[in-house]
C-alpha cells in the first residue's frame, strides 16, 4: 500500500495485497471523499476475481466503477506487476457514465446509438460543461474476444466527433481469460464503454515507435475472424516472415514478435499488426484482423519513449501541467522494455508525467484496433482551465 495522492480532481492510487478484501478496503482508503463520482480501475488477473469484484462493489458504494485485468499495470509509482492501480474523479469536475456491452458478436449500430445517447443524457443532467468539445470515450474490452474490430467501427459511428481511445483487457501474458469490470462483477466476452465529461482541458492521443523496412509482404490466404495468416507472399505465413526478419521459423518467438512486427499503411501512416504466435501450421495468428490482399511492411523499432514523450509533450503544451494521464500500454512494448533494460527509465517517465493505467492486449483509438502503441488522454489541471470551479 502507498499513500494517496491528492489532486485537485482526481486520486490516484494503488494496492498490492493479494487478499481481493483487502486490496479494495486499502483502494478505499486512498480514494474515498464526499465528492467521489467514479473509479476505474486495471488489476492483474492474478485475483480472486469472483470475491474482488463484490468487494470493489461494498467498498464504493456511492461510485460508479469501471475497469479490467492486465497483462500488467502502470501504478504512480510505474510499472507494476501483480497488483491493482486506480483513479478517483471528483464529480465536480467529472460527468461520467459507464455501460456494458454483452453481446458483442450481436452489437448493431442501433445498440450503439442506444448505449452513447443513455450515457450522453447522464452527461447532460449533470450540466459541468457542453458535449463537444469537453467529453471523450474510453472503452475497455475482453481481449480474447477476436471481437475488437466490430464493435469499435460500430460504437465510433455512434460517438461521431467525439474522441474514443482504450485498451483491450490482458490476464498477466497468459492469453486464456480476460475480464472487463461492470455493475459489481468481472465479464468475459464483454466490453465496457465509459464516457467522460469535463471542464477540463484534455487531448487524446496515440503513438508508436516503429519505423518501416524495405520488406513487403502481401497477405494471400487468411481469416480475419480468427485472426490467422496463413499465406504471405504465396507461401506458409511463418516461413515468409522468418525470412523477412531475418531468423529461422524454429526461432520464432515472442521476443522476435515483439521487436520485429509487421505493419500496415492506411491514410499515409503505418498501423502494427502484432503476431500473436506462430502455428504448427505454418500460419501466423495476429493479436488484430488481418485481410487477404492487404500489403504488409516489415518494421522495427526507434526509441521506446521518444514518440510518447513527443505526443504527452505536445498535449501538456495544449492543457498546460497533467493532471493525469491515464494510458493504455501494449504488454510487447513492456516486453521491449524489459528486453532492452528500460524499465527503469520507462517508469520513471510514467511517474514524472503522472500515467496511470495498463499493459494491453491491443489498443484502442478514434474506432480503430491497433497494436503496440501508447494510447491514451493527458488531462489538465483545474486551474489551467479558466472559468473551472
Amino acid at each position: 500500500m502507498r499513500p494517496a495522492t491528492t489532486l485537485p480532481a482526481v486520486r490516484v492510487a494503488s494496492a498490492s495485497v493479494r487478499d481481493p478484501v483487502l486490496a479494495a478496503t486499502q483502494l478505499a482508503s486512498q480514494l474515498n471523499h464526499e465528492h467521489l463520482g467514479c473509479v476505474l480501475f486495471f488489476c492483474s488477473a492474478e485475483y480472486d476475481l469472483e470475491r474482488l469484484g463484490p468487494a470493489l462493489d461494498r467498498a464504493f458504494p456511492d461510485a460508479r466503477i469501471c475497469g479490467c485485468t492486465s497483462a500488467g499495470e502502470i501504478t504512480p509509482d510505474g510499472y507494476g506487476r501483480g497488483c491493482i492501480t486506480a483513479i478517483g474523479f471528483d464529480q465536480r469536475y467529472f460527468a461520467i457514465d459507464c455501460a456494458l456491452i454483452s453481446e458483442l458478436n450481436r452489437f448493431t449500430l442501433q445498440d450503439a446509438q442506444g448505449v452513447i445517447d443513455g450515457l450522453l443524457a447522464t452527461c447532460r443532467d449533470a450540466r459541468l460543461a457542453p458535449v463537444k468539445g469537453n467529453t471523450f470515450a474510453i472503452t475497455l474490452l475482453d481481449g480474447l474476444s477476436s471481437r475488437e474490430e466490430l464493435v469499435l467501427t460500430t460504437l465510433n459511428s455512434a460517438l461521431g466527433t467525439i474522441p474514443q481511445f482504450g485498451g483491450s483487457a490482458g490476464d498477466d501474458e497468459r492469453l486464456a481469460n480476460t475480464h472487463v469490470f461492470f455493475d459489481g462483477q468481472f465479464h468475459t466476452g464483454a466490453a465496457t464503454v465509459m464516457l467522460v465529461n469535463t471542464p477540463l482541458d484534455f487531448r487524446v492521443f496515440s503513438t508508436h515507435h516503429m519505423v518501416d523496412r524495405s520488406e513487403k509482404l502481401v497477405v494471400t490466404d487468411a481469416c480475419p475472424e480468427s485472426r490467422t495468416v496463413y499465406e504471405l507472399n504465396a507461401e506458409p505465413a511463418a516461413e515468409a516472415y522468418a525470412r523477412a526478419v531475418g531468423v529461422s521459423v524454429d526461432a520464432l518467438d515472442r521476443k522476435t514478435f515483439a521487436l520485429r512486427p509487421l505493419g500496415v499503411k492506411i491514410g499515409g501512416h503505418y498501423f502494427v499488426r502484432s503476431i500473436q504466435r506462430a502455428n504448427p501450421d505454418g500460419s501466423l495468428t495476429f493479436y488484430c484482423a488481418v485481410e487477404t490482399g492487404i500489403v504488409m511492411t516489415a518494421m522495427e523499432p526507434e526509441g521506446l519513449l521518444d514518440s510518447v514523450r513527443e505526443q504527452i509533450e505536445a498535449s501538456e503544451r495544449v492543457v498546460g501541467a497533467p493532471l493525469v494521464t491515464i494510458g493504455c500500454d501494449c504488454f510487447l512494448r513492456r516486453l521491449e522494455a524489459e528486453l532492452t533494460g528500460e524499465v527503469d527509465a520507462v517508469s520513471e517517465f510514467m511517474r514524472h508525467h503522472k500515467v496511470i493505467g495498463f499493459n494491453t492486449y491491443g489498443e484502442q483509438f478514434d474506432g480503430m484496433h491497433i497494436n503496440q502503441t501508447f494510447t491514451g488522454v493527458v488531462i489538465g489541471q483545474p486551474d489551467a482551465c479558466s472559468g473551472t470551479p
